[in-house]
């Protein structure tokens, strides 16, 4: 017998399914693109932690316009994400900076085109962009079409894991090893209701916002 809270979540995923999988389609034509596509929707990644996605994507919308991206100065950066409303623009601005070195130092953009495994992948991102740890280097390899089988586990999708008793509780800190049990639950709740997991985090950001972006 299924939960009426999971019959409700699939009928949203029904109305929801086609703005998913376009959204998706979407995100790995970003990771088939230009290195300066890729390199933007990391710098985005960065910019993301506690502050709203919607003020990160026009604040990086603006530096890729005003070419700051790929050659701005720290204060240059930190400037327009401090107008546009990103939190900590500070250190965001100089976690971009170093990005930009170690982006071409890596090799990164086609270490991310050969990857076979997007785990491997996550983790090598992690150790080497300062700025992002799990939970950011699957939100950018998700951004770009590499995000299956990986949970971003923010507090919108910990909530919702909370509420269909996918976990027993919300942690109040993640450290590697509990972001990582968590996320195989979140991978056997996907499995179990038949809504793979990249889908499934768009659902409950989708549920939390009312919208689908990313």
């Amino acid at each position: 017998m299924i939960m009426p809270e999971i019959k409700n979540l699939k009928a949203l995923y029904k109305e929801k399914k086609q703005e998913i999988k376009s959204r998706l389609k979407e995100f790995r034509d970003i990771g088939n693109s230009s290195k300066d596509k890729i390199f933007s929707e990391l710098c985005f990644c960065i910019c993301t932690p506690q502050s709203k996605a919607r003020v990160c994507d026009k604040a990086i919308s603006k530096l890729v316009k005003s070419k700051l991206l790929p050659n701005g100065s720290k204060s240059e950066i930190s400037k327009i994400l401090k107008n546009e409303g990103v939190r900590f623009h500070k250190n965001k601005a100089r976690f971009i900076v170093l990005a930009r070195d170690k982006f071409d130092e890596t090799n990164l953009t086609d270490r991310i085109k050969e990857s076979r495994d997007n785990k491997e992948l996550r983790e090598f991102i992690a150790d080497n962009i300062k700025g992002l740890g799990l939970k950011e280097s699957g939100h950018f390899l998700r951004n770009i079409g590499l995000g299956k089988n990986l949970a971003i586990l923010d507090r919108h999708i910990l909530k919702n894991l909370k509420n269909f008793n996918a976990i027993d509780e919300i942690p109040k800190t993640l450290t590697k090893k509990r972001y990582l049990e968590i996320e195989s639950k979140m991978v056997k709740f996907s499995e179990k209701i038949e809504i793979p997991m990249d889908e499934l985090d768009l659902l409950f950001w989708s549920r939390e916002t009312g919208e689908v972006f990313k």
